[in-house]
């Protein structure tokens, strides 16, 4: 059985931020340009459990499947080195953006962003192959056995408008495939998904990631909980925005109740040490 763990993870710094770096970000506007699922799917507080735990200081962390600055302000903040793919512009404006009015002159040096999509990792960490410590991913529906998202989404959220940009392709197991040749030897890949529903069914993409990423040689580890919610006590808050308030119906309604994402399903890799641990895989 694969250990078992849950991390809280409940996000407060897309609505407040560091007193040293408030005038800044009010300049630069709060992260509303981004949907709530590109908030949530790699939010800073899980950012920081996968650096603290899976990285030593002045490791590398990579992402692929970047919608948020989380990751490079997680690397930055915990003396991690960070790169984060970003193959469309308008969001790497987005998140150069929130890096800026977050991170201080010095520690913004630490990270950086490279145009490459998630498949050309290893070519765009041509400089980088086996010294990763830690590769992070949260990809997209389209990639993980589901739909892609509505296009109503587009015009306000510059990660809805990358995802869709990039949804002709199948890029997760070719994103797989570099992974493994960036990480280092012992470097762990975290994959971070959420089971949803879609026409009337459940789709849980882990079990999918699961198959692909041991087919390439990866030991799967450790699941995750994450949980995006506050707890109150031995209660979960669940804070309504607009768009769940929209949807409540009436005590007498047969419909289904609006979905309501209270938490992340976080799937860790190691690339074996050597040959020996790897069965020979590879």
């Amino acid at each position: 059985m694969v250990p078992l763990t849950v991390w809280l993870c409940s996000d407060t710094t897309e609505t407040t931020t560091d007193t040293a770096t408030s005038k800044g970000a009010r300049a630069a506007g709060p992260a509303v340009g981004l949907c709530v699922r590109h908030r949530q799917a790699v939010g800073r507080e899980l950012a920081r459990h996968l650096i603290g735990a899976c990285t030593s200081d002045g490791d590398l962390v990579a992402e692929g499947f970047t919608s948020s600055e989380a990751t490079l302000v997680g690397a930055a903040d915990l003396d991690r080195r960070g790169i984060a793919l970003v193959p469309h512009f308008p969001l790497a404006q987005h998140i150069g953006s929130r890096l800026r009015a977050t991170l201080p002159v010095e520690r913004s040096a630490r990270v950086e962003m490279r145009p490459v999509r998630p498949d050309q990792m290893a070519r765009g960490l041509a400089d980088h192959l086996g010294e990763v410590g830690l590769v992070i991913a949260a990809p997209p529906p389209h990639e993980t056995g589901g739909s892609p998202p509505p296009r109503s989404g587009e015009r306000g959220c510059p990660a809805c408008r990358a995802d869709l940009w990039m949804r002709s392709s199948e890029q997760l197991g070719l994103f797989l495939a570099s992974a493994w040749k960036v990480l280092r030897p012992g470097g762990v890949l975290a994959i971070i998904t959420t089971a949803r529903h879609q026409a009337g069914r459940l789709i849980d993409p882990a079990p999918r990631i699961i198959r692909q990423a041991q087919g390439l040689g990866f030991s799967y580890v450790q699941h995750v909980i994450a949980l995006r919610v506050p707890i109150d006590g031995d209660a979960l808050v669940v804070q309504a925005g607009p768009a769940d308030l929209a949807q409540l119906r009436g005590t007498g309604c047969h419909a289904l109740p609006p979905p309501v994402s209270v938490h992340a399903d976080v799937c860790l890799f190691t690339k074996p040490r050597s040959r020996q641990e790897n069965g020979d895989a590879r």
